[in-house]
């Protein structure tokens, strides 16, 4: 199976640098799985979003669309779960 490419919007990239360090590196270990497996277990897809997915680490969650035709994963940000899911 070829690896995705992982690729960040410029909110999630803000939201990354807002966390601790040590959050930032759970959040990142889980970040480099989804390049073997943008899909892994435990992950969801979101309802009322037609390519929006998540996955759990800890207290946050990370939002992303994976794009299956250009083999990549573009994370949409980076959340606690109480703000995780508001627009």
């Amino acid at each position: 199976m070829s690896e995705y490419r992982v690729t960040f919007t410029r909110s999630a990239r803000k939201e990354l640098a807002r966390l601790e360090k040590r959050t930032v590196t759970r959040i990142f270990t889980t970040i480099e799985s989804l390049t073997h497996q943008p899909r892994p277990r435990g992950s969801r897809k979101l309802e009322g979003a037609d390519d929006l997915w998540r996955v759990r680490v800890g207290d946050y969650r990370i939002i992303y669309r994976i794009i299956d035709d250009e083999l990549i994963v573009e994370v949409i940000g980076v959340r606690h779960r109480q703000d995780a899911y508001r627009p």
